[in-house]
């Protein structure tokens, strides 16, 4: 169906509720996957499961992408590995917050793709890059200065990789969603005063799953989004289109 069989795809950030779910949506199309995590213990869980490749790496530093990517050839990547930061103003923002959040977010984006591309191009076969960024990176979300910022990175880099990689036949897009409503996202986006205002302007007025997020990606990977490269696909229940 989506023309993913046998097809070696790389999901960083694997070890989150996104990135886990899209690495069990492409076993399940019947694709290789192999997942990627700072640590093993963060993965085990995940390849029992699924049956996945672990490796591990951190986004953030060119050597250790280097040494973990240019001896994996792949067709696919999902860069999903993300870090999510602090809730801040442009006025209080903690700057080594800001530049950890840069550093994962838009350099780990960057470094994967730069290592990953090499051996696309390298075997001749196209591929497909889709990038995890967020509908922080479309609209103005309070207290997201630097969230937003390395996701909008993220999108300059899904536009460009796009124009440069497209030769190849190398497909590059994005996609945007909406809050999940995990643990993690519960301390803020949790509270009334912040989760009401929020869903009373959102159309479809409710917090996304993971499996919508995962679906889009699969979607993008795949053969049936074979025209479709430099786009950036929002998944947040219409709430950007304000």
């Amino acid at each position: 169906m989506h023309g993913l069989e046998g097809k070696k795809v790389l999901v960083t950030g694997a070890s989150g509720g996104i990135g886990a779910a899209i690495v069990r949506d492409l076993v399940a199309a019947g694709a290789d996957v192999v997942a990627h995590g700072r640590t093993a213990e963060s993965l085990q869980a995940l390849v029992d499961e699924t049956g996945a490749t672990p490796v591990h790496f951190d986004v953030s530093v060119e050597d250790e992408v280097k040494g973990a990517l240019q001896g994996l050839d792949v067709w696919g990547v999902v860069n999903c590995a993300g870090f999510g930061g602090e809730i801040a103003s442009p006025m209080d923002t903690d700057m080594a917050i800001f530049d950890q959040v840069m550093a994962v977010n838009a350099r780990g984006t960057m470094l994967v793709t730069k290592y990953a591309s090499q051996s696309m191009v390298r075997l001749g076969q196209g591929g497909s890059i889709v990038n995890v960024s967020s509908q922080a990176s479309l609209i103005a979300l309070p207290s997201h200065i630097s969230y937003g910022a390395s996701k909008a990175a993220v999108d300059s880099i899904t536009r460009v990789s796009a124009l440069e990689l497209g030769p190849h036949g190398i497909r590059v897009n994005s996609v945007h969603p909406t809050v999940v409503m995990t643990e993690m996202s519960a301390f803020y986006w949790g509270r009334p005063e912040i989760a009401g205002p929020f869903l009373d302007q959102m159309p479809l007025g409710r917090w996304a799953t993971q499996e919508e997020v995962s679906a889009p990606v699969i979607f993008l990977l795949g053969a049936g989004a074979s025209m479709i490269t430099g786009a950036h696909l929002p998944i947040d229940g219409g709430y950007t289109c304000r």
